[in-house]
């Protein structure tokens, strides 16, 4: 029997313009949206040259995550953090197939709106770009090396992105031995110590920041590109005593970029926060500028409409643009 999400859990899915197969799901981004109405783009093709309107962001494990990250835009109470069997869960080129005529299903109508750049939708039929996160942890599909793999053979590849919480050192190592390595990786970062850690992330595991930590140091020898993703919440991790441990943890991990992003205020995440804990630009433009002052990244980009600054690594220096997928 394949592994299945509850049909109340699919069905509440389905309602917020989700496109589900099994465990796996796939959305339409607003950014997306927007960059085939020629308004705008997302940051990721600001920052790295990613089309956005070929972007195709999905998960092989919509509703499983150990952690119940208080800034979460996803429902909580859908969220399981068993593991997923392997006996159980659906082939890589499944998934890709089925998720991507559900894609279709959500797309098709676009070109009705005459503001839609019918170039770009015709594009966009044929994504170039795969983000694996939208929902869950994806580093909890026991496939995830094929998966990976699979995307990267694919003839109109030219990125796979993977964001993780890094709650799974097992898998993370095993992307490195099966050479299965995403064209970046970006780990998120929530909190500089276990207290807030513990606060933020709300790990279900007792052992989950020693796990953060240990994952950590794996990410840091691959040999690929390395991405520390840092929501910043207004009252919460944006004190300036806190600079000196985000310093700790940026060192332990070498990555060749920092994303300094604001919580935004949206989703389930209203439930839990408020919006004075969303900050605004000029908030993360000056935590961004302490951070590059503790640890010697040089800020090289921003995009105010995102809330979002970019940090570079002066020591292991590597073309922004992915230029050569």
């Amino acid at each position: 029997m394949p592994l299945k999400m509850p049909k109340e859990t699919e069905k509440s899915l389905r309602n917020k313009q989700y496109g589900v197969f099994n465990h796996s799901a796939v959305q339409i981004c607003t950014w997306t949206k927007k960059s085939l109405r020629d308004e705008n783009f997302c940051y990721k093709q600001q920052f790295y040259g990613v089309d956005c309107h070929r972007c195709m962001e999905f998960t092989p494990s919509s509703v499983f995550c150990e952690q119940n990250c208080i800034f979460c835009w996803r429902p909580m109470e859908l969220m399981r953090s068993k593991p997923m069997n392997s006996k159980e869960v659906d082939e890589p080129k499944e998934i890709y197939e089925n998720l991507l005529k559900a894609r279709y299903k959500l797309i098709n109508g676009f070109p009705g709106n005459k503001k839609v750049n019918i170039r770009k939708y015709r594009e966009s039929l044929i994504p170039s770009h795969f983000a694996i996160s939208l929902s869950g942890e994806p580093t909890m599909y026991p496939k995830l090396p094929e998966l990976i793999r699979f995307l990267k053979s694919l003839n109109q590849t030219k990125s796979v992105f993977l964001v993780t919480n890094a709650q799974e050192p097992g898998m993370l190592e095993r992307l490195i031995k099966e050479d299965a390595l995403p064209t970046q990786i970006y780990v998120s970062v929530n909190a500089p110590n276990e207290e807030l850690f513990k606060k933020i992330s709300c790990p279900t595991r007792k052992t989950g920041w020693k796990t953060f930590l240990r994952s950590l140091g794996i990410v840091s020898n691959m040999k690929t590109r390395r991405i520390m993703r840092m929501t910043m919440i207004k009252g919460m991790n944006m004190d300036s005593k806190y600079i000196g441990e985000y310093g700790k943890l940026i060192r332990k991990m070498n990555p060749h970029f920092i994303e300094v992003k604001a919580y935004m205020f949206i989703g389930y995440s209203r439930k839990r926060l408020k919006i004075e804990n969303m900050p605004f630009h000029k908030d993360v433009k000056e935590l961004a500028e302490k951070l590059s002052k503790e640890t010697g990244f040089g800020i090289i980009d921003e995009k105010e409409d995102s809330r979002i600054v970019l940090l570079q690594n002066p020591k292991d220096k590597i073309d922004q643009l992915i230029l050569n997928p």
